[in-house]
């Protein structure tokens, strides 16, 4: 064989190797990791992103969809800097008082095909925009279903409601035993494999071939489970991270994986932790989220005595996982980050003044830390209600709503940026200006 065909051969091997490695082939179309930054076009890609998991339901077509207010959503995201939508994937049927209706799976290796249209026809949209999705494939919490519904479909015992009966730490225990289960894990598997395997019906375009796509979520906000008996739940909530990761990329070695982790605030208040369980290199990039509220931190009808409180934790909760982010050179997501609208109020009506004063300091930050050449990938804040609207006195969500940024089991209008929010926009566009200037 000539020196030429046998430099040939060993080109393609040592190309074919390192594109099997998950999360750092450089690809013009797909977004892909360079130097612990995220790369796509052949251009750093930091982007202002928000939440807007109900998109897949806006697609549907015809009753329980609204494809017209989808379209005057994405347009009206995209002219306020807004490139990356955080989407919900994954749902599951049970009888949960406060979750998400209709279910994506509604029985084991049963799925809703009017919503998985409705996500295909989100993709194709987003692809006209050039915005890219992440697609997170189940939830720790129930507003979804999620995870404690595999339990219940495995083991037959009811799902314990956290909102009726208020055992937040039996729930989560109950939810952190779908890790355990093997009967549980292959039906996940199954539906990963469905999704990533699924030709979109609009563009015929494979999910797992589809660049619009940026990255796979294991879960939202997967946790050890509670705090009281989630250590003991480590190992295999390791493994699981791990191997559901590993699985994924051997299905689509296109795409992105992360966890959808909360940062330390999810794995027991233990950056070790979040570390440890980030280590394997199935798990593309980081992700942290932060609740000022929900952690105890702010209270909105005591604001001049908590915010610079909540502001400087904040701040050092921020820096400290970007500086684990650098450590472990893997670009880092600020993926959930929110504050409710002032005194608590959910009407449209109301002011942001406390929530427009975190933001900037939050996007300041981020963009500081960008600038001196950290890991900084992105930010999606929490969340996008857009053109929504809840009439309702109480403004708890019932199926057939209108469809804000605030899951069901919360006040609709709590955390939600509307499109009369212009304090809020002008603040998210300006950061994803300054943002743009520094791909390159």
């Amino acid at each position: 064989m000539s020196r030429i065909w046998c430099n040939f051969i060993a080109f393609c091997f040592l190309s074919f190797t390192f594109a099997c490695k998950p999360g750092v082939v450089e690809n013009n179309k797909f977004v892909s990791i360079q130097d612990g930054l995220f790369r796509v076009d052949g251009k750093n890609y930091r982007y202002v992103g928000t939440n807007f998991w109900y998109g897949a339901y806006l697609g549907v077509e015809g009753e329980g969809g609204d494809r017209q207010r989808l379209l005057k959503e994405l347009d009206f995201m995209k002219a306020n800097g807004i490139i990356n939508l955080r989407v919900l994937a994954a749902s599951e049927k049970s009888n949960l008082q406060m979750a998400l209706r209709p279910a994506i799976q509604t029985a084991p290796g049963k799925y809703n095909e009017q919503i998985l249209r409705g996500l295909d026809f989100l993709l194709m949209e987003m692809a006209k925009r050039d915005m890219k999705a992440v697609l997170f494939l189940n939830n720790f919490w129930q507003w979804s279903s999620g995870m404690p519904q595999y339990v219940s479909w495995v083991t037959g015992e009811d799902v314990i409601d956290p909102d009726l009966t208020g055992k937040w730490n039996e729930f989560m225990q109950q939810s952190a035993r779908f890790y355990r289960l093997p009967e549980a894990q292959k039906i996940y598997k199954d539906f990963i494999s469905m999704l990533v395997n699924r030709t979109n019906t609009y563009t015929g375009v494979t999910y797992k071939d589809d660049p619009t796509i940026m990255a796979w979520e294991l879960a939202n906000e997967p946790r050890h489970g509670g705090y009281n008996g989630g250590w003991d739940n480590h190992e295999v909530f390791k493994k699981w991270i791990a191997d559901t990761a590993a699985y994924i990329h051997s299905i689509d070695m296109n795409h992105l994986v992360t966890s959808g982790s909360e940062g330390s605030a999810g794995t027991l208040d233990d950056m070790a932790l979040f570390i440890d369980t980030h280590s394997t290199e199935y798990i593309d990039y980081l992700t942290f989220h932060l609740w000022i509220k929900n952690w105890g931190w702010f209270d909105i009808n005591k604001p001049n005595e908590t915010y610079e409180h909540a502001l400087a934790r904040s701040l050092k909760y921020i820096n400290d996982h970007i500086d684990v982010a650098n450590e472990m050179k893997k670009p880092i997501v600020f993926e959930e980050f929110g504050v409710e609208r002032d005194n608590g109020d959910y009407r449209i009506t109301s002011t942001t003044i406390y929530r427009d004063k975190f933001l900037k300091e939050f996007y300041g930050l981020c963009y500081k830390r960008a600038v001196e050449g950290s890991a900084v990938g992105g930010t999606n804040v929490w969340t996008w209600g857009g053109y929504g609207r809840s009439d309702r006195k109480e403004f708890i969500w019932q199926e057939g709503d209108p469809f804000l940024g605030d899951p069901p089991q919360e006040a609709q209008g709590l955390n939600s940026i509307f499109d009369v929010d212009r304090s809020t926009l002008k603040i998210i566009k300006e950061h994803a200006e300054k943002l743009q200037v520094l791909a390159k």
